[in-house]
């Protein structure tokens, strides 16, 4: 299958703390590491491991970090004819503090990533795509907002059209609040966590939030919750799917939900059930959290395969 992604590639600085700094202290990390990552990347990573063509938009600097964030993309076969090289932005990085007990702080900088030019984008690449996905932070603002919505807007407009997977981030909501809503309810597949559904809806439970996405026209929604697995919901039914413990020591969810929702779009294109393709995409956010780094921890078909064939 051939996916069209459009999300941030970014460098990660990872530090791993047993406690997150107060103001004006100094803290020494347990573990500090420097990974690719960003949404975009980490998606498309993951979707061409597990065997399909796939298209990146993003876009870089013109520093040495760009080089570094786009390692394993180019590494795993993602093609490049959609990256955008800036000359006046430096390379997306985000600093990422995290304690045993699942604490974490965040500093991001979407720099470069945000003035993802839409004149450059060729909607044929869109439209010959079996699906479209968007990190919800290319909606937040810039010309890369811009650059979103005309692929969504492609993708709904093609022959036959592409059907739009939106993942949302905590950044994204957080920054667009409640807003947000207008652009991502006619995603065919919604994906978010359960602080974010709250925030996206101004709600307080998750079946009210969920009624009101239904009632604002929603078609899918898979909520992540934690280590209790994920929630499928369509105006239908809805189903609670349990978590898949990983083989290892959970060290590091950096990057665990974007595996999560490539892992779903690839179920679920395959013709799984939404409920056994939560169950795949439970599996591989787990493994992903298994090693440091968002990208680090190869998903490939055999990992899937139990789960996916399992009733």
């Amino acid at each position: 299958m051939k996916f069209y992604v459009i999300g941030d590639v970014t460098v990660d600085h990872l530090y791993h703390l047993d406690q997150l700094p107060t103001p004006g202290s100094e803290t020494a990390p347990s573990r500090s590491t420097m990974e690719p990552g960003g949404a975009g990347g980490t998606i498309s990573v993951t979707l061409a491991r597990l065997g399909h063509s796939v298209i990146l938009a993003a876009r870089v600097g013109d520093d040495p970090f760009a080089e570094y964030a786009l390692g394993r993309v180019r590494g795993s076969g993602v093609s490049e004819a959609a990256i955008q090289r800036d000359p006046d932005h430096l390379t997306s990085t985000i600093t990422v503090m995290q304690t045993p007990d699942g604490l974490r702080a965040m500093i991001s900088d979407g720099a470069a990533n945000r003035q993802l030019d839409p004149a450059k984008l060729k909607k044929k690449d869109v439209e010959t795509s079996d699906a479209l996905i968007i990190s919800a932070y290319s909606l937040t603002e810039g010309p890369q907002r811009e650059y979103s919505l005309k692929a969504i807007e492609a993708a709904k407009n093609a022959k036959k059209p592409v059907p739009v997977f939106i993942d949302l981030g905590t950044g994204a909501v957080n920054k667009a609040g409640t807003k947000l809503e207008q652009d991502v309810i006619g995603a065919d597949y919604l994906m978010l966590n359960q602080h974010e559904l709250l925030a996206l809806t101004g709600t307080g439970s998750i079946s009210t939030a969920l009624a009101q996405l239904g009632a604002g026209g929603a078609r899918r929604v898979i909520v992540k919750v934690g280590k209790m697995g994920s929630i499928v919901w369509t105006p239908d039914e809805t189903e609670l799917v349990d978590a898949v413990p990983p083989e290892g020591n959970v060290v590091d969810s950096t990057g665990a939900g974007d595996t999560f929702t490539a892992a779903f779009a690839h179920a679920a294109l395959s013709g799984l059930p939404l409920a056994r393709a939560a169950r795949a995409a439970n599996a591989a956010g787990a493994l992903a959290a298994t090693r440091f780094g968002a990208q680090s921890r190869e998903i490939t078909p055999g990992d899937l395969a139990t789960v996916m064939t399992k009733k």
